[in-house]
C-alpha cells in the first residue's frame, strides 16, 4: 500500500520513476520495486528521503490520510513547486539552500533593526 501511495504522490508531482529516484538519492530499480509493492517494507531513512522530495509528512506518507496528503498538496502551489524542481536541477544543496535561507532571515532582521534604530 505505500508504494502505491508514493507512486501517487510521485504521478501528482508530474515526476518520473528516475527523477524521484534521482533526487531522493535512491536505486531506481528499489523505488520501483517499493511502487510495486514488491519491496514491502522500505527503510525509514529512504521513506525520510522520498517524503523530503514528496513534500508531504511521514504520518502522511505511512497512514495514508488522505485528507492530510491534500492539505499539504494544496499548501504547495505550482510556482514554489517549479522553484524547488529548479533549485534542484541547478546543483543547489539542500545545505546551501538552508543557508540561504538563514541568511535572509538574517538579513530580514537587520533590516527591521536598522528601520527602528533610525
Amino acid at each position: 500500500m505505500i508504494g502505491k501511495r508514493i507512486q501517487q504522490l510521485r504521478l501528482q508531482r508530474r515526476m518520473s520513476l528516475s527523477e524521484l529516484a534521482e533526487r531522493a538519492g535512491v536505486a531506481k530499480s528499489y523505488l520501483s520495486a517499493i511502487e510495486r509493492d514488491i519491496q514491502g517494507n522500505p527503510s525509514i531513512s529512504v521513506l525520510e528521503k522520498l517524503c523530503g522530495v514528496l513534500g508531504v509528512s511521514m504520518t502522511a506518507l505511512i497512514e495514508g490520510d488522505d485528507a492530510e496528503l491534500q492539505k499539504q498538496l494544496e499548501r504547495l502551489d505550482q510556482d514554489w513547486i517549479n522553484l524547488i524542481r529548479d533549485a534542484m536541477t541547478s546543483g543547489i544543496s539542500k545545505d546551501e539552500f538552508k543557508d540561504f535561507l538563514e541568511f535572509q532571515k538574517w538579513r530580514s532582521k537587520r533590516e527591521e533593526s536598522d528601520t527602528t534604530e533610525k
